[in-house]
């Protein structure tokens, strides 16, 4: 195999982009965990193989992903999300001439408080009951209900997605100015995700024909039994008397997303370790210094894993000295080390799951058998195998890929919304197509403010009817009118998402430049 390595980047860079791609497609097409573990393949390869050295697994995020999902797992084993699903369908029935607007508001909503899209499921037989009793179209709430419930990952406080691209953004060299992180992400992906929102619901408000004007539906009602099969039983909570416990524990939940949103807002609550410090040495009363033999110029000695101790570099000049240099923020007031806000997340969703357990009657053997902790440690082993794929592969082409590709994004941004949405379609994952594109986008010199104004981007995989929550709306409306087309591109789904994320993708643009970020 030693051929492989003598050949020149471009071919090695072109065969390891195919390995990879490989195993994101079988490992898309296999579903489920599959995708993670594909990424064993292909980090495998690119070690053993080509001889290059392993990046890094995205460690933080995945930890996140770890406290968010057990804390939502311990929610609905708790029957929290059952209150929550309750309010929602009140607001449902009391409006339903307005369902179509509504019904994707209240997915949205519930993702958000959540972090996961599938929360759906629960609700979808409900908005089905509404729009067939009230002689709505079913695919016009339900299809914009679905996109709608995925597009809210990126504006939820305990979603995967915005963990991953918080903690990509604070981590990388070049730092967006203003940006501190998890409370400015969400300023710019929470209106952009709502008003992305309402045009979906708007567009659904007129698409397809009234059922009363569909003459291949009138035509099947003829048929008493798929009559009573259309109409069937109504789906409700509404006549059930949920126990105390199921609202104490979804208090305990949202008073902990509460107390995150209010910590990231304010730095004076925030643990902080001092203020920063710049460490150098004045020689010949100029500011530079020399490690090992190597003139560092100014250095944060952190960068370097060195603490500021003199007897820790070996080569100073004579007369040489430390000075420290305390660091200042754009308002010219001190910076400190404050805790992170990765760390405060997952510090607030262990609590918030404890909590829960303690006052509550949950039984804690249902925390791992239901679907928010199966569908949540699906997402983490994804984001293991691709992000550690992606990071060994990407760091050691990067200065390729910025020479080949740099230029073309900084002078055409939406060409990296693009990129990321048919990244997402593959790997069927907002917070994996995150993992694997973010880091190589920083990298190849992609401004970190279009990072942010295009996240709704991370969400593609609506382009073919392949994602759960797609299929599982077409099984709920038992109308027939929320289908696959006869080309399979031609779905129920396709229009929404595209206007739905292009419209959040523009809002948030706009966004982006008020808040001063491009």
């Amino acid at each position: 195999m030693d051929f492989l390595i003598d050949l020149s980047e471009g071919w090695q860079f072109f065969i390891q982009i195919v390995v990879i791609l490989v195993c994101l497609f079988y490992g898309a097409k296999k579903g489920g965990i599959a995708l993670g573990l594909l990424g064993g393949i292909g980090i495998l390869m690119l070690v053993f193989v080509f001889h290059i050295k392993p990046g890094k697994p995205a460690i933080d995020v995945m930890l996140t992903i770890l406290a968010v999902v057990v804390a939502s797992a311990t929610l609905q084993a708790s029957g929290g999300l059952d209150v929550m699903l309750q309010i929602a369908e009140k607001i449902l029935r009391k409006n339903p001439k307005f369902l179509t607007i509504l019904a994707p508001f209240v997915t949205c909503f519930l993702t958000m408080l959540c972090g996961t899209g599938h929360v759906v499921y629960t609700i979808m037989p409900i908005i089905y009951d509404i729009a067939i009793k009230n002689g709505i179209r079913p695919e016009r709430p339900m299809a914009a209900a679905s996109i709608s419930s995925q597009m809210g990952i990126i504006a939820s406080p305990v979603s995967v997605a915005v963990v991953s691209l918080t903690a990509l953004l604070l981590n990388a060299s070049h730092k967006l100015v203003g940006f501190d992180g998890y409370i400015n992400l969400l300023q710019i992906t929470i209106p952009s995700t709502l008003i992305g929102v309402l045009c979906v619901g708007v567009f659904s408000w007129f698409r397809g024909k009234d059922l009363d004007k569909d003459e291949v539906f009138q035509e099947k009602l003829k048929d008493s039994e798929f009559k009573k099969y259309v109409y069937g039983d109504s789906k409700t909570l509404l006549n059930i008397k949920l126990p105390i416990g199921n609202w104490i524990a979804m208090w305990i939940f949202i008073a902990a997303i509460c107390l995150v949103a209010i910590i990231g807002i304010f730095d004076s609550l925030k643990p902080n370790w001092g203020q920063k410090m710049i460490y150098q040495t004045h020689i010949n009363n100029t500011i530079e210094w020399t490690l090992n033999g190597e003139n560092k110029g100014i250095i944060d000695l952190k960068k370097l894993g060195l603490k500021p101790d003199k007897s820790q570099i070996n080569t100073l000049e004579e007369n040489s000295k430390i000075v420290a240099i305390p660091q200042k923020d754009k308002l010219g007031n001190p910076s400190y080390n404050y805790i992170s806000m990765v760390s405060i997340i997952q510090m607030f969703m262990l609590l918030a799951g404890a909590l829960i357990i303690i006052f509550t009657k949950t039984d804690v053997k249902k925390v791992s058998s239901n679907e928010i902790f199966k569908s949540g440690m699906v997402a983490l082993v994804a984001v293991f195998g691709i992000s550690w794929m992606a990071d060994t592969m990407f760091a050691v082409h990067t200065p390729m890929m910025k020479a080949l590709l740099g230029d073309i994004v900084r002078e055409h941004p939406w060409t990296y919304a693009l990129m990321l949405l048919l990244i997402s379609k593959f790997v069927n994952s907002q917070a994996a197509a995150i993992s694997a594109f973010v880091p190589l986008s920083l990298g190849i010199g992609v401004e970190p403010g279009i990072i942010i104004a295009f996240a709704a981007a991370c969400y593609g995989y609506y382009i073919l009817p392949t994602y759960p929550s797609d299929l599982a709306t077409i099984q709920f409306d038992r109308s027939g009118t929320t289908r696959i087309g006869k080309f399979i591109i031609n779905h129920s789904f396709i229009l929404p998402g595209l206007i739905g994320v292009t419209a959040s993708c523009v809002a948030g643009y706009f966004i982006a430049m008020i808040a001063g970020y491009l």
